[in-house]
């Protein structure tokens, strides 16, 4: 199942790493005698430092889940029994003792292996594991099914949620579903006191605080099977049994245990990195009935004191140096600022002028750079936690109540929040500014991560205003433009580095909904309508093609509305027009345009270059580009076929 269309790593050296050298697959694995699981460890973490320090991904996350991971695997019989994760960054240690360790090296490149599960990828794989807050939904409809099914009934599945991913919307409805339906179903909450920002909310000083008795567990179990084997306890009778034990327990710790409230068995907290006792633990409840939870204490970045003392930089961090920990770049190299701290600085900039101004981010402030008003102006910025819903709402509320909320978040996991925009934010026209980060193709990060439908899923809700600028200088006016616009504003950008130079020019309030020329060649035929960063594309292909078959050039900076007074300037001037955008094809930039200029000239060829209508894997953003057809080269192929 797995691809094979890359170069595999060098096999390793069997002195370095004398066990994890001979584990090919879980099963090598249980082979182990248990006291060599702790060296086992100690290997992974070794070769996660050594591999991802050149080949960069999620590493804080991943080092943390190490001994979790390596005692499911050895406790369950995977992969006839399931693991589901949540947010598939910290799951590394699975794959590379799934098959896939002499291909790590090749993670998040082009051919290579994912850099979260993926179920195309490997049989180990059971669920798409790229946002935060799925595993328990998915991991409860297997389990039951398993029920459902002859001969599946003893079949085990375990969700393993961690980085705050608790705290999601969803997490919680199937923490609310889990006990209402027969299931065995196991949760394993990695507790490691962070996302990737610092963790927020109520239950994350709750996580941090709650304790139980294991003792008192395995006590409470026995009674409750023998009762139920005399027949004193039926089904119903069980759980109010359970409720009775949890009001005493609750009584005589003075706490409350919210998972037990849901009929859901708890142990813990425990050490998540003793990998021993976590196998015992494991052992003992692993064909308990019912669904029950296993809370796990656990260090994000364990093994690489660096990561320990900053998790939130070492959770991406690039390339480091795996015996200082330095990274290239880091502190003293001068960099490009990056769309987002461009972004964040002119947020800042706008809401020191206007006190109604207010930021709110779902658990990212530090990857929108919401952060930064966050430090000149706390009381005015929000972290929702991993509630993108949430956030969309609660900006709804604090617009309806006379602010003005810029609210930051990644285009991919704006989805999740798609119902609340329409609801609770467009219907009633409420001045709220959806700043869209990561849109269009981010790279590495592949598949889960893209943001591809942003233009698409907003162009067609009534009354939002869509726009998204092709350099820096545009950006900081679209957020003046946003903040003087009394309705629903969208302004998207990509990751990554910008072009923005050390002094920005004053904010000019831009017309909503008006393009600008950024070359014309009236003479030739041929004119290309970007939106986006994809300008850069354009002008390049321009570059790489002879004068007499350059094209003119239009930066239309809004899909909603379309400057239609300029369309038709180009329709009258022009009889072949090319669209260019880092989205859908589907429902995007291009079909609006396409849709609006043969009605008013039937007759104008119109090229749409787009995102395809298929799922794109990861590589760098200039491969996928390629991949796609929408960068340079595939514009001057079309030009070049004309006769």
């Amino acid at each position: 199942m797995e691809q094979s269309d890359s170069t595999p790593s060098p096999q390793l050296e069997n002195k370095q790493f004398p066990i994890l050298s001979k584990i090919d697959s879980p099963s090598d694995l249980r082979s182990l005698p248990l006291d060599k699981l702790p060296a086992l460890c100690s290997e992974i973490r070794k070769f996660l430092i050594s591999n991802l320090s050149q080949n960069p991904g999620h590493f804080a996350s991943s080092m943390g889940a190490v001994e979790i991971i390596v005692a499911l695997h050895y406790v369950f019989d995977t992969p006839n029994d399931r693991i589901v994760y949540d947010v598939g960054h910290q799951a590394y240690a699975h794959k590379i003792i799934t098959g896939r360790r002499d291909r790590f090296a090749t993670q998040r490149t082009q051919g290579g292996i994912s850099g979260f599960p993926s179920p195309s990828e490997s049989q180990y794989d059971t669920f798409t594991a790229g946002h935060a807050g799925n595993s328990i939904s998915a991991a409860l409809g297997m389990a039951i099914a398993d029920k459902l099914t002859l001969r599946n009934e003893n079949r085990k599945t375990v969700a393993v949620i961690g980085d705050a991913s608790i705290s999601c919307g969803l997490a919680f409805e199937g923490l609310n579903n889990a006990s209402n339906s027969p299931n065995d179903l196991l949760i394993i909450l990695n507790d490691n006191d962070m996302s990737i920002d610092n963790n927020v909310g109520a239950l994350h000083k709750y996580l941090t605080e709650l304790t139980t008795s294991q003792p008192y567990n395995k006590l409470r179990y026995k009674l409750s099977n023998f009762f139920h084997k005399k027949g004193v306890l039926d089904e119903q009778g069980k759980k109010r049994f359970i409720r009775l034990n949890n009001s005493l327990k609750a009584f005589i710790s003075h706490q409350q245990n919210i998972f037990e409230g849901l009929n859901i068995r708890y142990f813990g907290p425990s050490d998540g990195h003793d990998v021993i006792r976590l196998v015992k633990t494991l052992q003992e409840i692993k064909d308990m009935k019912g669904p029950r939870l296993l809370h796990l204490n656990t260090v994000k970045g364990k093994g690489f004191p660096e990561a320990e003392k900053d998790p939130t930089t070492w959770h991406a961090p690039g390339k480091f140096d795996p015996l200082t920990g330095e990274r290239p770049g880091c502190p003293d190299t001068v960099t490009p600022p990056k769309w987002q701290d461009v972004f964040g600085e002119a947020l800042v900039e706008l809401a020191k002028n206007d006190e109604n101004i207010v930021a709110v981010t779902a658990a990212m402030p530090s990857g929108t750079s919401v952060s930064k008003m966050m430090q000149e102006l706390p009381e005015r910025t929000f972290d929702t936690g991993i509630s993108e819903g949430h956030a969309v709402t609660f900006a709804g509320g604090l617009a309806s109540a006379g602010k003005h909320p810029f609210v930051a978040i990644y285009s991919a996991f704006l989805q999740r929040g798609y119902d609340n925009i329409i609801h609770d934010v467009a219907i009633s026209s409420l001045p709220v500014t959806f700043c869209i980060d990561r849109a269009g193709l981010v790279g590495e990060d592949g598949v889960t991560h893209h943001g591809l439908f942003d233009l698409a899923y907003l162009n067609c809700i009534p009354g939002m205003i869509v726009s998204s600028p092709a350099d820096e200088e545009t950006l900081r006016n679209l957020m003046l433009t946003a903040s003087k616009y009394n309705g629903p504003m969208a302004i998207r950008y990509p990751r990554g580095s910008s072009n923005a130079p050390a002094q920005h020019p004053p904010f000019r309030q831009l017309e909503i909904g008006k393009g600008r020329i950024v070359s014309e060649y009236k003479n030739n035929n041929t004119a290309i309508l970007t939106i986006g960063p994809l300008l850069n594309e354009a002008i390049k292909a321009n570059q790489l093609l002879p004068e007499e078959k350059r094209a003119s050039i239009y930066d239309l900076i809004w899909l909603k509305p379309l400057d239609k007074e300029l369309l038709n300037e180009i329709a009258n001037q022009y009889s072949h027009v090319i669209t260019l955008e880092d989205g859908s094809k589907i429902g995007g930039f291009g079909e609006s345009v396409f849709q609006y200029l043969k009605q008013i000239k039937p007759e104008l060829i119109v090229d749409i270059l787009a995102v395809p209508d298929k799922w794109v894997g990861h590589a760098t953003p200039a491969q996928l580009r390629r991949e796609c057809g929408i960068d340079a080269q595939a514009i001057c192929d079309i030009i070049n076929r004309e006769p």
